[in-house]
């Protein structure tokens, strides 16, 4: 299978060389040239798989030539070999025909286990193949950060390098990277908020003059095509255990950055039987004004109680523009000027388009805190903001009752203390056991100035691969 980019002028690669150079090099992201479509019958068939073996059938199209069936399956397996729940992804109702999907049964508590698991254990294998080392570069709004540093730490040829804003992710978000030691793992506070975190490693990909000669720059955050990939798997999981293909199915997902829905998105086209996929934003709600009033403009980004959406641009928002507008590169290359000056507007046949495939809903954080307060009256479950989110866009949203409504849980309420004392919990949530000792572990990380060449510096010093 070959790999585009979105905005056309960029050179189709295969999966191997999509997956170790990140952001293409007209700026633009990899997609698949085609992709694959599974029948209704086909999907019937899988309803008995386990979580691994389900990914298998989904992921294999997509890497077909790169690695082998047995090779593939090995990642896999090691990938999700960490996973606390042997459901990998457990099911939990809520009330009538809704259920929270958990995605936070990983090492670090969060949905980013899921694809950065498997991508830490893929670059291993290809890395190793190649004989190859590379700097790993990522920027994270709380989560990703921590499953990146926790997927690659264990590999000889990366060092990675993980910028966070100082002082705007949880004390548990912080900790779980900066209490990881190893010599390749390097954690950056940044004097900045996430989107100049984010812009930072954009640039960086864009000029890697700063490197060594024999040294490239792999990408983590969600622009990389097996992060995507990896994530599409829950989504039939979720489905083929309500029921699908014989009926639909309905997601709501809580997303700052596009990519988590846009996996969902994605199912659909391959064959998923999905109803309605609800975009769930905070207060930073840049993909609600573009959709419920084609306003996709940058605003002053706002510090919430649910950070890892604290994001004003959703860089996985490009692929979904992509189609909307026929895979026109053109066209894209377009679009993304004119929001790099500030604001973009879809035409009418794209915003049509979006509001078909998607409906979206924003929550601020005293709704957030009443829904994490409601549920756990009702049913003494406790939600994360950011699930807490999810559920009440499909609360409010919601089109059909006779469809299962499946909400997804991006987080364990563990690493959000604040916003469930605020909720009304008289004490934080425990972390769980492989995690308690948290507070008591040593931190290392350096506080670094926004500014793109003191950041440069310090990677191009700090190599220890």
């Amino acid at each position: 299978m070959k790999y585009i980019s979105t905005r056309g002028q960029a050179p189709a690669l295969d999966f191997e060389d999509v997956v170790l150079t990140g952001l293409a090099p007209d700026g633009g992201l990899y997609v698949p040239e085609t992709l694959p479509e599974f029948s209704q019958e086909e999907i019937a068939s899988w309803a008995g798989l386990s979580y691994e073996e389900l990914a298998f059938k989904i992921m294999a199209p997509f890497v077909s030539g790169a690695v082998s069936d047995a090779e593939l399956k090995q990642i896999i397996s090691e990938a999700y070999s960490s996973f606390r729940h042997d459901a990998i992804a457990p099911l939990v109702q809520t009330a009538h025909n809704e259920w929270i999907l958990e995605l936070f049964q990983g090492p670090t508590l969060a949905f980013k286990d899921f694809a950065l698991q498997f991508l830490g254990h893929l670059l291993g294998h290809l890395l190793k193949k190649r004989q190859q080392k590379v700097v790993v570069m990522g920027a994270t709004s709380g989560d990703t950060g921590s499953a990146a540093i926790e997927g690659c730490r264990r590999c000889d040829n990366i060092d990675i390098y993980i910028l966070h804003p100082y002082k705007r992710v949880s004390d548990v978000q912080r900790r779980q990277m900066t209490t990881v030691l190893e010599d390749n793992v390097h954690n950056i506070a940044l004097e900045g908020n996430f989107d100049d975190c984010q812009n930072m490693v954009k640039a960086s990909f864009g000029d890697q003059s700063f490197l060594p000669e024999d040294r490239q720059l792999v990408a983590v955050n969600s622009i990389n095509w097996a992060r995507i990939m990896a994530q599409i798997v829950y989504y039939f999981y979720a489905g083929l255990a309500l029921g699908a293909p014989a009926r639909p199915v309905s997601f709501s997902v809580p997303t700052g950055n596009f990519g988590d829905i846009f996996a969902g998105y994605l199912a659909k086209r391959m064959g998923l039987p999905i109803d309605q996929l609800v975009i769930a934003t905070n207060s930073n709600d840049i993909l609600h004004r573009c959709l419920s009033g084609n306003d996709h403009s940058k605003q002053p980004l706002q510090h919430t109680l649910s950070p890892s959406m604290d994001i004003m641009v959703s860089s996985n928002f490009e692929r979904m523009l992509f189609d909307l507008y026929d895979r026109d590169g053109d066209k894209i290359r377009g679009l993304m000027e004119d929001f790099k000056s500030g604001a973009m507007h879809l035409d009418e046949s794209a915003l049509s388009k979006a509001r078909e495939l998607f409906s979206s809903y924003k929550v601020d954080d005293d709704v957030m805190l009443e829904v994490i307060r409601d549920v756990f009256e009702r049913t003494e479950y406790l939600m994360d903001p950011h699930t807490a989110i999810g559920l009440k866009a499909a609360r409010e949203t919601r089109r059909r009752q006779d469809i299962p409504m499946v909400c997804l849980a991006t987080a364990h309420p563990a690493k959000f203390p604040e916003a469930v004392r605020k909720a009304g919990q008289d004490t934080d949530p425990a972390l769980p056991h492989h995690m308690a000792d948290l507070f008591q572990r040593e931190e290392r990380y350096e506080v670094l100035a926004n500014d793109i060449g003191t950041v440069q510096s310090y990677i191009a010093k700090n190599l220890k691969a």
